[in-house]
């Protein structure tokens, strides 16, 4: 299990690689990485990004969202890509403990999958490209879509559900210096939901065995929704060792 890399305005960074794949083979690291908002990447962080060499960032957040906190900051040689997965907004479907903090977010994960899979394939189609390598691939707070997004490409390099709702649930972490840091720099603000920072790792696990169960895999679910096998073959060959 990889690291959280140190930041002092980011929570959630951390590489991708490091568990096993398809045959055994390992997923490679220092290729894809996650993250929660990268507008806040300033002062020494400015220094800490730029030594990872990053070549590409997938900005998978609302237009609307952008428009409130900015961008990543300007890196010669970095591209931004902007994909907005369509999604409804959270507050539509209200949260309740009687429904449970895995069941409600793994029930929004699949109205994601249903109304965003081509903005899912987009950003995987990224991925999978080893020229853009590394990547990165954030949200707000790099646990929900970035999740989905991680977990679906985790699920065609052959990892097991197991360990990619273990390492989903990792963000727990990020959520809780992230709650500490709002606390200390914007103690006015309302408390953030609590589904804003749950990660139960029943919550992942659901959502793999139901798209399993609708669709037979994540990769026949990626496939119908566009992703041709190509990409799907040239993600495993630059992602696994």
């Amino acid at each position: 299990m990889t690291p959280m890399t140190a930041f002092n305005n980011l929570f959630n960074f951390r590489d991708v690689g490091g568990h096993p794949g398809l045959d055994g083979r390992p997923v490679r690291q220092r290729r894809l990485y996650r993250s929660d908002s990268l507008h806040r990447v300033d002062g020494v962080d400015r220094e800490a990004f730029a030594a990872l060499g990053i070549r590409t960032v997938i900005d998978l957040r609302r237009p609307s969202e952008v428009r409130r906190d900015g961008r990543v900051p300007d890196y010669p040689g970095l591209a931004y890509r902007h994909i907005h997965p369509e999604h409804a907004f959270w507050e539509e479907s209200a949260y309740s403990e009687e429904l449970g903090m895995a069941r409600y977010l793994a029930d929004r994960y699949h109205d994601l999958a249903e109304t965003g899979a081509a903005g899912l394939v987009s950003a995987i189609e990224v991925i999978a490209d080893a020229d853009a390598a590394p990547t990165v691939v954030h949200c707000v707070a790099g646990k929900d879509r970035t999740g989905v997004v991680c977990a679906l490409t985790l699920s065609l390099l052959g990892v097991a559900d197991e360990t990619i709702a273990e390492d989903y649930a990792r963000s727990i972490e990020g959520s809780v210096r992230f709650s500490e840091w709002i606390a200390t720099t914007l103690p006015a603000s309302k408390p953030v939901p609590a589904p804003f920072l749950g990660c139960p790792a029943e919550a992942m696990s659901i959502f793999l065995r139901e798209l399993r169960d609708r669709h037979g895999s994540a990769q026949r679910y990626l496939v119908r929704a566009g992703l041709v096998q190509s990409r799907i073959d040239a993600l495993r060959a630059h992602l696994l060792s």
